[in-house]
């Protein structure tokens, strides 16, 4: 990677600063930032310091002619940068670095800033909806719910501004609304979405129709079945993943779904491998795809890829939770600086280690910081 091809994706990013007072390039701030958090550091102070100790380094990809901003400075910058603008080009970027393929598995999914809280001014946590490729291990974008909103309202406007082509997106229960489906296939994708309480009827016959009682009746030779066995730490799963064409019951509720195709139910037995007995569960969904039962048990299973690879990590791996900043919009531009540098350090597979260790790596090698920038 070099400065310039970064740079092509951040120039749309406005410098809010006024122009007489500039000392420090835009640009030479956002990467100092985006480096720092891939070695691990957490607060403004973290940053300052490692410019400081790697200003000759830095100076391969950025002009730092006045040396390394402050951390006032810094936190000054990120906190005024608009998060729209480096949120899309974000985006962008991640666009060029990769292309979806068709039958690909996107999820979206929500998760809350912790210590993204604002102390003074009692601002609620900042909760971000991500797009997540679990084939690529790759954040595809990210978008902030509104105030006083949750993330049904903001998922359409993240799809929006991804290119789904010929994917199959797939959301919880929360995202199981008529207007989100009718986004996703306006993308020229399919949706496979969970079905809950919150869509009453939907749920209700499915109870009805495709219950336990109502399937233990079925002739198992005929169902579009796949199996899964499990076992690990002391447990065992079975999984059951069935697919079935919307019968006479779901045809009123096929309209309300736009190109509903296929019925999805779940059934996992769960327990110790040294019972007998397992805990009975069963979950519903409906899919716009023309899908195979394994094809089906796969995207299901991809799914929790997004809180596994990405919430997970940003909670363990960068330590997100714990970031106490939240002053103007610092924590909404410092998440999308976290999920750039969770991306960078995914790609580069030089070396087969955890997250951290990478992190680590980086903060003492140089030579290995630029092999990470180098995997884009």
């Amino acid at each position: 990677m070099t400065q310039k091809s970064l740079l092509e994706h951040f120039k749309a990013v406005e410098d809010p600063r006024q122009i007489w007072k500039i000392d420090h390039q835009l640009f030479d701030i956002i990467f100092l930032t985006v480096t720092a958090v891939i070695a691990g550091a957490e607060s403004w102070e973290e940053i300052q310091d490692f410019g400081e100790l790697r200003l000759d380094w830095l100076t391969q990809y950025g002009n730092f002619s006045n040396g390394v901003p402050s951390q006032f400075t810094i936190a000054r910058v990120i906190g005024r940068i608009n998060p729209e603008q480096f949120q899309m080009c974000f985006m962008a970027w991640m666009e060029d670095c990769q292309a979806l393929t068709k039958g690909r598995v996107v999820s979206v999914d929500g998760k809350t800033v912790r210590s993204s809280y604002g102390k003074r001014d009692d601002r609620s946590a900042i909760h971000m909806v991500s797009a997540f490729c679990n084939k690529n291990n790759q954040i595809l974008g990210q978008i902030k719910t509104h105030e006083k909103s949750n993330e049904i309202t903001v998922i359409p406007e993240l799809l929006a501004l991804l290119d789904l082509s010929g994917c199959l997106v797939t959301l919880d229960a929360m995202g199981c609304q008529t207007k989100i489906a009718d986004t996703i296939l306006d993308k020229d994708a399919d949706y496979l979405l969970a079905v809950k309480g919150n869509q009453g009827r939907l749920l209700n016959a499915f109870e009805d129709k495709l219950g336990f009682s109502a399937i233990q009746q079925m002739n198992r030779d005929k169902l579009d079945l796949y199996e899964t066995f499990e076992t690990g730490r002391g447990r065992k799963e079975i999984r059951q993943y069935l697919l079935f064409d919307p019968f006479d019951e779901f045809v009123d509720l096929a309209f309300e779904w736009p190109s509903l195709k296929k019925l999805g139910v779940v059934i996992s037995a769960r327990g110790k491998r040294t019972e007998e007995h397992a805990t009975l569960s069963i979950r519903y969904y409906i899919t716009s795809a023309d899908l195979t039962a394994q094809e089906f048990g796969d995207a299901v299973r991809s799914h929790w890829g997004i809180e596994n690879k990405l919430h997970w990590m940003l909670d363990v791996g960068m330590k997100e939770d714990v970031c106490q900043v939240y002053r103007d919009n610092a924590a909404e531009n410092l998440s999308s600086a976290r999920r750039i540098a969770l991306n960078l350090l995914k790609r580069e597979t030089s070396r087969k280690v955890s997250i951290q260790r990478k992190k680590k790596m980086t903060a003492m090698d140089p030579d290995y910081m630029s092999r990470v920038l180098e995997g884009y």
